[in-house]
């Protein structure tokens, strides 16, 4: 036997295909509203039938249309919540109101005969707007600030108080007795333009605060716009002659009504649909300029047949005053905005505009064929030239820069200066991906030209990171740019990068710290030799990544990424312990050198850091070398300097790594206590064949013997090279042509065994050889 468990998914299958079958249902009477609205049209001009088959037809299709959109009122009033809820009530009241109002007029009218004024239809009619007022401004808008609030309800008053003036020039004024009796009937007639006055009040406030990339509201204010413009034909025809069904205005009546349904299912469609928190610019707000416009041509009209003197001279000049007023101050409007969204200095886009034109990318809607991109811009060596030439030559570059800009981006591009020496372009309706890349190529080719200022030729470089729009906000879209450009920066500089899942540095960066909790991290040494005495006097820590999918990485390939996320202090503590348990037990005369990041050395607490590992790991101090980064040596504040001296105090040598590739300052080499200096890779290729990059080698050598320091060479890889910087008084070094980084216990093994490091080269390369044999 079945139970009520095994009906369960044949009862939701129903359940899903009773849903599918009511949605059907729902957008078939809508195609069904269109097609009657057409037919109506082409009934309604073609002339066809006498005065009371129009009259039957008219009367009789309102009906439907009104069911329908009480209808859809109903099933979206149902699916909302909150305000929203409230809204859809109060206008599905209003649409009811209509069906009452049409069924009661079409009995009055065709079976009763020519009804009287007001008929009971006629209250139905007019019960309509304040339901649909309530209604439209109960309706959710963008989200505004206190001041948009205000300049909201000024717009909206604008607007109605220019309505009021047609409406008292065309139905209020003649309705109103010059000195005679106030009847029922004549106030009744007044109360229908009131309420259309209220009802254009809601439509202007509708727009005005309509949420970005929503329809509805426009099908909402279109079909009210239509109801009121049909409700001025029929108080004119009222006072002018003798209003009939199937006259001129229900066809207006007709429209809005069609207009109704149509906005009703188009609100429905964007039920889910995200809001945007911030309203944006449109054309809707030069609608209170347009109720100004209208009431002074209606005042320009009255004035036509009023002599010049006295008062048409007057009335004249006043509106050309007025206009002139208008245009001044959207001039000034105009001016104020520029130098809002402007940046001073380069005359580009600042951070405001930017942001802007990343909000409307992110909200156009797809289409087939065309993308959105932004590029984020750095420049590269910009700091030192600012620094070494003063803020005029800075903001010379930075000027450049924008021109340069402005050359290599399209027409309907935003290239803007976010601050500082960081720039942006936001690329809309691309057609494809390469054109991105093609922009981002020509700013780097345009970016090189070298910037002349005075007797100085400065060059700069840009490092771009380019971030597609996926479906994600403008923060986020920002933000795969900013890690695009920073591995461009890692790349080499001077070049473009296009965002990828694998650049996602928040994701990376976790996964980083996981390789550090769940000891991924491996320490590889690279041994440092004394060639002049064939022997090893230290070995230098160097980390890798055993990654768990793709192998051993070498440290470029994420250690730009520690740097930029703060990681790197946890992975150079973990390098420090790491590096000093394994070489605790090795030889007293070989020392170990372990870098030292700038992050970690302008930590309050480092010193603690260092005795507390070196006091777990049981390893002198005075065998330990940290090495620093040009960085840390071209600014080091007071604080640095001291925990400096104080690891000194305690017997640890301070190097500079890699010195030769930055722009550090020979003062600082004096001010901080430094004992060691290696020398870049950079200085040493080329010395044992090219006699300018010989004498450029020696000069560094002597500068640091100047400063009464050990040079160190780096990189060294041929005999040649070690040959010539003997001569030149370097004896320390290490590179390729006396070991590869190898683990510990591979070191190990050979500080007790080899005898020496160029034996251990030549051993190194004989394994090699016989391997690919």
């Amino acid at each position: 036997m079945r139970g009520p468990d095994d009906l369960q998914p044949r009862r939701n299958g129903a359940e899903a295909h009773t849903g599918c079958g009511i949605a059907e249902a729902f957008d078939m009477m809508a195609k069904l509203v269109g097609a009657l609205l057409a037919v109506f049209v082409v009934f309604w001009f073609g002339g066809w039938g006498d005065e009371h088959t129009r009259r039957l037809i008219t009367d009789a299709t309102h009906i439907p249309i009104m069911v329908v959109a009480t209808l859809y009122g109903l099933r979206l009033a149902r699916s909302q919540a909150g305000r929203s809820r409230r809204a859809w009530m109060f206008m599905t009241a209003a649409y009811a109101c209509q069906v009452v109002a049409e069924i009661s007029w079409f009995f009055e009218e065709i079976v009763l005969g020519t009804p009287p004024f007001p008929a009971f239809a006629d209250y139905w009619f007019l019960a309509f707007t304040p339901f649909m007022f309530a209604g439209l401004l109960l309706l959710p808008g963008a989200r505004r600030t206190r001041f948009e609030r205000h300049k909201l309800i000024l717009d909206s008053l604008i607007v109605g108080a220019g309505t009021f003036m047609v409406l008292w020039y065309l139905v209020i004024g003649p309705i109103m007795p010059a000195g005679g009796q106030v009847t029922y009937p004549m106030v009744f007639s007044a109360m229908l333009p009131i309420g259309d006055l209220l009802l254009v009040l809601a439509l202007a406030a509708v727009l005005l605060r309509r949420p970005p990339g929503s329809r509805s509201p426009l099908l909402l204010v279109a079909g009210v716009a239509m109801y009121v413009v049909g409700d001025l034909g029929y108080a004119y025809l009222c006072l002018h002659a003798q209003f009939t069904g199937g006259t001129w205005p229900d066809l207006f009546w007709m429209t809005g009504n069609s207009l109704f349904v149509m906005a009703t299912h188009r609100a429905w469609q964007e039920r889910d649909l995200p809001r945007r928190e911030r309203p944006s610019k449109t054309r809707t707000n030069l609608l209170p300029y347009a109720a100004g416009v209208l009431a002074y041509a209606l005042l320009a009209f009255l004035a036509h047949d009023v002599p010049l003197f006295p008062l048409g001279g007057v009335i004249i000049g006043a509106i050309v005053l007025t206009f002139l007023m208008i245009a001044r101050q959207m001039y000034a409007l105009r001016e104020n905005r520029m130098l809002a969204v402007t940046d001073p200095l380069t005359g580009l886009a600042n951070r405001a505009l930017i942001n802007e034109r990343l909000a409307e990318l992110v909200t156009q809607p797809s289409r087939e064929g065309r993308l959105g991109a932004v590029l984020l811009i750095d420049l590269d060596r910009f700091k030192p030239i600012n620094d070494a030439y003063g803020h005029e030559a800075g903001d010379a570059v930075l000027t450049a820069v924008a021109t340069a800009l402005r050359a290599a981006v399209r027409s309907g591009d935003t290239a803007g200066r976010l601050g500082g020496d960081e720039f942006a372009v936001v690329l809309p309706n691309l057609p494809d991906r390469d054109t991105a890349e093609r922009i981002a190529q020509r700013v780097v080719e345009a970016l090189r030209t070298p910037v002349i200022f005075g007797d100085l030729v400065l060059g700069v470089e840009a490092s771009i990171g380019v971030a597609f729009h996926d479906g994600s906000d403008a923060d986020a879209l920002l933000a795969h740019a900013d890690t695009a450009m920073y591995a461009a920066k890692r790349s080499g500089r001077g070049r473009y990068h296009v965002f990828t899942a694998e650049l996602d540095t928040r994701a990376r960066d976790a996964e980083l710290r996981r390789a550090v909790e769940h000891g991924e991290l491996v320490v590889h040494f690279q041994p440092i030799a004394d060639f002049a005495q064939d022997r090893v006097v230290s070995v230098e820590a160097l980390v890798r990544w055993n990654h768990p999918e793709h192998g051993l990485l070498m440290p470029d390939t994420f250690i730009g990424l520690a740097e930029e996320t703060g990681a790197i202090v946890g992975v150079g503590e973990w390098v420090l312990r790491e590096a000093c348990r394994q070489a605790a037990d090795w030889p007293a005369e070989v020392s170990l050198s372990v870098n030292l990041s700038p992050q970690q050395a302008a930590q309050s607490g480092l010193v603690e850091i260092v005795r507390g590992i070196l006091n777990e790991t049981g390893f002198p101090a005075g065998r330990l070398v940290l090495e620093l980064t040009e960085g840390v040596v071209l600014q080091p504040d007071e604080a640095t300097v001291e925990r400096l001296e104080a690891l000194r105090e305690m017997g640890i040598r301070i190097a500079v790594d890699d010195f030769g590739t930055g722009y550090a300052a020979l003062s600082y080499l004096r001010r901080l206590p430094v004992s060691i200096l290696k020398i870049d890779k950079s200085f040493v290729t080329g010395i044992d064949t090219d006699p300018q990059a010989y004498a450029v080698a020696e000069a560094v050598v002597r500068l640091g013997h100047a400063f009464e320091m050990r040079v160190i060479a780096e990189g060294i890889e041929t005999v040649a090279q070690s040959r010539r910087l003997l001569e030149m008084g370097c004896r320390y070094g290490q590179g390729f042509l006396f070991h590869h980084p190898e683990p510990g216990d591979v070191i190990a093994a050979l500080l007790r065994d080899a005898d020496t490091p160029l034996r251990w080269a030549e051993t190194a390369r004989r394994r090699s050889v016989s391997a690919v044999s």
